[in-house]
C-alpha cells in the first residue's frame, strides 16, 4: 500500500513539471463573469473535458497555492502545465477579444457588435453613450459620436468598461483621421464634424470606392451654390430604413432630411470610412450637380436638370421592368406549384 502511494505521488509530482499536464485538443473560449473558486474551475474542466483527473488537478493547485480566478476571458489551446494556466488565471491575465466595427452602419448595428463581444450589457452601453458628463469629457457633441466611430478591427479585453471601449476607438479616429489629414482640415471652409457628416452621406450613397470623390463633388457643387443637397441617404437616415424611397418620405420635416432643409445635416448619419473623410476633403473638380442609380450599381451624373430628368425617366423604367419581370417570374413559380 505503502509502495503505491509513493508511486502515486512520484506521478504527480512528475506531472506537475510536466508541459501537457492540462491539454485541450480544441481552442476552448472559458468567459469567467465573476471570480470563481477552485471547485467551480473544476466543474468547468471537467465538463468541457480539458481535465481528466479532477482529484489531480486540485491537488495541485492546492499545492501551487492557487485557489481563486479571476473573470475574464480566458483562451485555452494546447499544452499546459497546471501552473502556467492556474496562475494565468489566478492572476487574471486575459486573452483579448476582437470586435470589427463595419462602416455605413447604424449606431444600433455598432452597439450590437459592441455588446455581443464585451462584457457590459446594452443598458450599461447606453448610459455611457448618453452620459452628458462623460460626452463632455471626450469634446465632442452626442450627434456627431456615430461619424468617429472609426471602422476598424479593435482588440481589448472582454472587461473593459464602455467608456474604455469607446476611448479606445476615438483614439484611432484621431490617429487615423485627425493626425494625417491636419493640413486638409486646415485648409477648408469646415470643420473636422461637418466633413465626417459628409463623408457619412457619401459612404451611404456610393457602391463603390471609385466614385466617390466624383459624389464629393457634386455635393460640393450643390453646397456653394446654396442649393439643397437632396441627398436620399439622409431620408434614410430619417425612416430609419435602407429601401426604396416613397413619395411621402421625402417631405418629412426632420432637421435630417436634406431635401427640406438646406446645407449639410445636423450630424453624421453613419460611420464612414477612411477613403469617405478623404473624398469629402479631396473632392473632384467638375461641374455635375445631379445623380441617379444605374442597373450598374453605380451611379449617371449631369450638369443640368434637363439631362437628370432624362436619365431618371431611364432610371425609373429599367426599375418597372424589373418588378415586371420579377412578377413573370412568381406568375410562373406558383403556376408550377399548383399543378
Amino acid at each position: 500500500m505503502l509502495l503505491v502511494m509513493v508511486l502515486i505521488a512520484g506521478s504527480r509530482l512528475m506531472r506537475l513539471e510536466s508541459g501537457d499536464a492540462i491539454s485541450a485538443e480544441k481552442e476552448y473560449e472559458l468567459y469567467l463573469n465573476d471570480s470563481i473558486n477552485l471547485e467551480e474551475l473544476t466543474a468547468i474542466f471537467a465538463d468541457s473535458g480539458i481535465v481528466q483527473d479532477t482529484s489531480e488537478l486540485k491537488w495541485a493547485a492546492r499545492l501551487l497555492g492557487w485557489n481563486r480566478f479571476s473573470n475574464g476571458h480566458y483562451k485555452i489551446d494546447g499544452n499546459y502545465s497546471y501552473d502556467s494556466l492556474l496562475s494565468k488565471m489566478a492572476r487574471g491575465i486575459q486573452d483579448p477579444v476582437t470586435v470589427t466595427l463595419i462602416p455605413g452602419s447604424t449606431e444600433e448595428r455598432l452597439a450590437d457588435r459592441m455588446i455581443n463581444t464585451f462584457q457590459f450589457d446594452s443598458a450599461s452601453f447606453y448610459k455611457t453613450l448618453n452620459d452628458s458628463v462623460f460626452i463632455k469629457e471626450l469634446n465632442i457633441d452626442r450627434k456627431d459620436l456615430l461619424g468617429r466611430l472609426f471602422p476598424d478591427t479593435y482588440s481589448l479585453y472582454w472587461t473593459t468598461t464602455p467608456e474604455s471601449v469607446l476611448k479606445r476607438i476615438l483614439n484611432e479616429f484621431q490617429n487615423s483621421v485627425i493626425e494625417p489629414n491636419k493640413e486638409a482640415f486646415s485648409e477648408i471652409d469646415k470643420t473636422v464634424d461637418e466633413i465626417v457628416t459628409l463623408a457619412s452621406i457619401i459612404e451611404w450613397e456610393a457602391t463603390r470606392d471609385e466614385e466617390k470623390r466624383k459624389i464629393s463633388g457634386l455635393y460640393w457643387n450643390r453646397l456653394n451654390r446654396g442649393m439643397r443637397l437632396q441627398a436620399d441617404p439622409t431620408v434614410n437616415f430619417v425612416v430609419n430604413e435602407r429601401r426604396r424611397l416613397l413619395y411621402e418620405d421625402y417631405e418629412i420635416d426632420h432637421p435630417y432630411n436634406t431635401y427640406m432643409n438646406s446645407g449639410l445635416p445636423p450630424g453624421p448619419i453613419t460611420n464612414p470610412s477612411l477613403s469617405s473623410i478623404e473624398a469629402a476633403l479631396d473632392p473632384a473638380s467638375h461641374d455635375y450637380l445631379y445623380m441617379v442609380a444605374s442597373p450598374e450599381g453605380t451611379h449617371v451624373f449631369s450638369e443640368t436638370f434637363e439631362e437628370h430628368k432624362r436619365e431618371s425617366a431611364k432610371w425609373r423604367k429599367w426599375i418597372r421592368e424589373q418588378y415586371r419581370e420579377k412578377r413573370r417570374r412568381e406568375a410562373e413559380e406558383n403556376s408550377r406549384n399548383s399543378r
